[in-house]
């Protein structure tokens, strides 16, 4: 039967990154499938200047991503992107003060009462019916400051709403960080680049609990990934996204072949492959009843 996920992001491309995959291959297999994001990403680096102009352009491309995806419904929740400010993270990974700057914008998602936000996202669960939410882990991947504010947010969303599944949108650090550690004796990063900070980003193998098979859509997630464009190109050295994107084809399916889940409820060791597994045939919060099947 037809399923409801929701997918809560920071900015433009984080679904791309993350979770493009699994959104693809939901909607191909008819369940449907919305996005919420929290910000416009006006604040990226861009060719194009911080403000309106990169705001409209990455919004746009959102639309753009969300096309070839098969996204049902975008909501934008409107909020300004906070910045990127990773400097003096805990041991979670998580920096209490990111974000901090005269430079932040008024409504900036970081500042955002979690109370208010969370019952904005619970109110679209509801709407939705919602079989599922995605958020990040609590390190916010990298450390980012309106990841972090996701997983806050989406967390107190999850449970006004009475969700039954919520997933950790992540990577597995294991294989990163080995890859890392290799590359660093052959290639010489640039100073501001530590592999070091990679030990506290993401989730380790162990509390993984879903491994999501996505290789059948890895060209439809290079395709998210393209629609992209401003994020490609922009500030000091090369960008993330554009070197992802120039990864030749059969080595992009390995490299993005696979997404990564954690759901906290499972215990340790749990090998799921979909999202839905383990959903109860009765949903807690909505009082519908769902057929078995």
């Amino acid at each position: 039967m037809a399923r409801t996920a929701v997918f809560f992001h920071a900015h433009p491309d984080d679904e791309a990154l993350l979770t493009a995959g699994t959104m693809a291959m939901l909607a191909a297999e008819g369940h449907r499938v919305v996005l919420i994001v929290a910000t416009a990403g006006e604040r990226g680096l861009a060719e194009l200047p911080h403000g309106e102009a990169l705001a409209e352009a990455r919004t746009g491309e959102l639309y753009a991503s969300a096309a070839v995806l098969g996204v049902a419904r975008v909501v934008l929740l409107g909020y300004g992107d906070s910045g990127l400010d990773t400097a003096g993270l805990d041991e979670r990974g998580v920096d209490e003060n990111a974000g901090v700057g005269d430079d932040r914008p008024p409504n900036a998602f970081i500042d955002a009462d979690i109370e208010e936000a969370a019952q904005r996202v619970a109110a679209v669960l509801k709407e939705e019916d919602a079989d599922l939410l995605t958020i990040y882990d609590p390190a916010g991947g990298y450390g980012h400051p309106d990841h972090v504010q996701v997983y806050r947010v989406g967390q107190r969303a999850a449970d006004l709403a009475g969700t039954p599944i919520l997933l950790e949108a992540t990577v597995n650090r294991d294989p990163l960080l080995k890859a890392l550690r290799l590359a660093q004796r052959f290639y010489r990063f640039p100073p501001e680049f530590d592999v070091r900070s990679f030990e506290r980003a993401y989730s380790p193998g162990e509390v993984i609990t879903h491994r999501v098979n996505v290789r059948r859509y890895t060209k439809v997630k290079r395709a998210s990934m393209a629609a992209h464009a401003s994020q490609a190109s922009g500030g000091d050295g090369a960008r993330t996204l554009g070197v992802m994107l120039k990864i030749p084809g059969a080595l992009y399916r390995l490299v993005f072949g696979t997404e990564w889940y954690v759901r906290r409820e499972l215990p340790p060791g749990s090998r799921r492959t979909h999202p839905f597994d383990d959903l109860p045939p009765e949903e807690t919060g909505t009082g519908r009843v769902r057929p078995r099947g």
